[in-house]
């Protein structure tokens, strides 16, 4: 039964031109709302963010932004099924890490809680293992663009390049960064330009021999 709604994701999310659209008018239904594993997307809804970086509200919204992004540039992909279940499931880490404290919002580590959950999602499905690896890499690893700009501590190219494909990498980061409210043109050139940045820093790594 709930196969039923996996494959309609799945159609949905590699042809349609907007899938939000699609993830509206499911979105109240019972399924969704009340059967696992359809619950650890459901949760996105009741999970809020830093008003200050997604002013489009809930982990929902903001995912629900990310896949029409992704359905712009999936054609730009080597593998469009990993690329966008990526988009879908690239915050489900969020409902289990978000926490308010003195009025900020943080979400540390859903990378890494992600996933683990995205395996545990797709498995659900009896996804090959394969494709359920490779989605779950690209969920672990889609806030290394930040921290690789940003020169954060966290960030770990040389473990990354060996586990996803750099350039798919890239394009999730793009949906995920320009997937918030009241995008502006700087805005969208800056994360454009944070992109190449990212990509340049890769190349060094990319070109080593074997």
């Amino acid at each position: 039964m709930l196969e039923k709604y996996f494959e309609e994701f799945n159609e949905h999310l590699l042809n349609d031109e907007k899938p939000s659209v699609y993830f509206r008018k499911i979105e109240n239904e019972d399924f969704f709302n009340k059967e696992y594993p359809f619950t650890m997307l459901s949760r996105m809804r009741e999970t809020e963010q830093n008003a200050k970086w997604h002013p489009e509200g809930n982990v929902w919204n903001h995912t629900l932004m990310v896949i029409d992004n992704g359905a712009l540039l999936r054609e730009k992909s080597d593998d469009k099924r990993v690329f966008m279940w990526s988009c879908l499931l690239h915050d489900i880490g969020k409902p289990d890490t978000t926490r308010a404290t003195k009025g900020r919002i943080t979400a540390y580590d859903h990378d890494k809680v992600g996933e683990k959950l995205a395996v545990e999602f797709l498995s659900f499905f009896n996804c090959e293992s394969g494709f359920a690896y490779k989605v779950s890499k690209m969920v672990r690893w889609h806030m290394q663009v930040l921290m690789v700009t940003k020169n954060l501590p966290f960030a770990d190219l040389e473990t990354m390049v060996r586990e996803v494909p750099v350039y798919e990498l890239a394009l999730l980061a793009m949906c995920d960064r320009l997937g918030r409210g009241e995008m502006t043109e700087r805005l969208i050139s800056e994360e454009k330009r944070n992109i190449e940045c990212f990509l340049e820093k890769c190349m060094p790594l990319l070109n080593q021999p074997d």
